[in-house]
């Protein structure tokens, strides 16, 4: 294990740990801000509706590269993960949040599982055949690619598959 992974680590239960900590690095931290933000209304039935997951929780497959956390900008680039994937099939890379209960229950992050449930139970129309799961801590110069080329791909792959509803899972 290197050094910079185990800083990133320790920093992330120190924060984890410590709220005013993390809520004084916020104050001083400088985060994008945007005026318009495209937003949809949903108007159609979600028991018919098909609901698809994206977090940015650094969740992909075992057998899928893990994200660079190498490079101190992050890692713009997304995994795909499919709807039948096996439970336990997962993994994370990412070092900038305390993912201990994640890793324990993937759900916490990811809630594949439940998702299934709901459909299972007819509360939603079907899961998305695929979901997308980015890291969540990306800068710039990396930010760029990740607004022009990666999400604008991630969305474009989701309204290929029809999906109606995207749920939103951050780390």
């Amino acid at each position: 294990m290197d050094f910079k992974r185990i800083k990133d680590q320790f920093l992330a239960r120190l924060f984890t740990r410590y709220p005013p900590l993390f809520h004084r690095w916020v104050k001083q931290h400088r985060f994008l801000e945007f005026d318009d933000v495209p937003w949809t209304p949903f108007k159609g039935d979600i028991a018919e509706s098909r609901v698809a997951l994206v977090t940015t929780a650094g969740v992909h497959l075992k057998t899928d590269p893990p994200f660079n956390m190498h490079d101190p900008a992050g890692d713009p680039s997304f995994r795909q993960i499919p709807a039948d994937a096996a439970p336990g099939a997962w993994t994370i890379t990412h070092n900038y949040y305390d993912h201990s209960d994640a890793d324990l229950d993937i759900n916490v992050v990811f809630p594949f599982e439940r998702l299934r449930d709901l459909a299972d139970q007819g509360d939603i129309g079907s899961v998305g055949p695929r979901h997308f799961s980015f890291m969540g801590h990306i800068l710039p110069p990396h930010i760029d690619t990740l607004m022009t080329r990666t999400a604008p791909a991630a969305a474009e792959a989701l309204k290929h598959d029809g999906v109606d509803i995207v749920l939103l899972t951050p780390a």
